[in-house]
């Protein structure tokens, strides 16, 4: 039996004892226990989705505990049309992933138009009756894309989308993308910790995070290619949580940290990071982790949904 097969049945048998969330069988001690071995194996081996395409889809709706699958809905919202920011949606959905021709083969633009409309569409209802809504703001078509790729179905992809932006994330995608800006100035915080170096460094050079990681906290680095390493760092994020991208992007600055260092003018090199290496920027991410003080990673572990009054 190969590696990848062993790895692909670890993965299978983990599911089975993972779900149903609602099941009488199981208590919610055994399926957290299943979800804490399942993060596990995410961690130590990845998803061998090379072996099954249809693990990655099954994790991805576990992890974001999508159950309720509702086409009727779906379908509802897409009647509506087009939503009242549709011009704005238009402006950005063309440009997305745009140099990624797997991307471009598989998801078309009315696609990401038409799952974008129907999120307005949704909170613009559920708000109606006194809970808080979402529109559509910068970055969002980004973050949709992932979803699209990998989610055999246009509704299951609008259900993880959904799921991911109002609970994961919230605060990214308000109409001040406030957590975005928190990320960013945890992040200039962080890296003077991590690597004081560095820091001052790219300070000398007036570079902040606003300035160079902007990008990159805005889309979870969905920004970086190839699309399959976005994937594999997106595995990660979604079971640990969408907060440690923020020392993501911190290790793909130390993965050229020599370069950074020796150059005169560093934003020549940040302007565009190099290929994403996921495997690479977890290791060194997770190392990150211990080195922070406890109160600057609670804030870190708080930003992404965390509403300040």
């Amino acid at each position: 039996m190969s590696s990848s097969t062993s790895k692909t049945q670890q993965f299978h048998k983990i599911l089975t004892q993972s779900k149903p969330f609602g099941s009488k069988s199981r208590t919610q001690e055994e399926i957290d226990e299943s979800l804490r071995k399942l993060r596990k194996l995410i961690l130590v081996n990845g998803i061998p989705s090379d072996t099954d395409p249809a693990l990655r889809p099954r994790i991805w709706k576990l992890l974001l505990r999508v159950n309720d699958l509702s086409a009727d809905a779906y379908l509802r919202y897409v009647a509506q049309g087009p939503c009242y920011v549709r011009e704005k949606i238009r402006n950005d959905t063309f440009r997305t992933l745009a140099t990624d021709h797997s991307f471009k083969e598989r998801v078309g633009e009315d696609m990401l138009v038409r799952l974008l409309d129907a999120f307005v569409w949704r909170n613009h209802d559920l708000g109606e009756i006194g809970r808080p809504g979402f529109t559509y703001v910068q970055g969002m078509n980004v973050l949709a894309a992932p979803f699209l790729y990998t989610m055999p179905s246009e509704i299951e992809a609008f259900y993880c989308f959904a799921a991911f932006i109002e609970n994961n994330c919230p605060m990214y995608v308000q109409p001040t993308l406030e957590g975005v800006h928190r990320g960013l100035k945890i992040l200039d915080r962080c890296l003077k910790i991590l690597d004081p170096e560095l820091f001052a460094h790219l300070r000398s050079k007036n570079l902040s995070a606003e300035i160079y990681a902007f990008p990159s906290v805005l889309t979870l680095c969905a920004c970086t290619p190839p699309l399959q390493q976005v994937l594999q760092l997106w595995d990660f994020l979604l079971a640990f949580g969408v907060h440690l991208n923020v020392l993501c992007v911190i290790a793909q600055l130390l993965l050229i940290r020599e370069q950074v260092i020796a150059s005169k003018s560093p934003m020549k090199l940040l302007r565009t990071f190099p290929d994403l290496d996921a495997q690479a920027v977890i290791g060194i991410a997770v190392t990150l982790v211990r080195d922070l003080p406890q109160e600057l990673y609670n804030e870190l572990t708080k930003h992404p949904y965390e509403m300040r009054i």
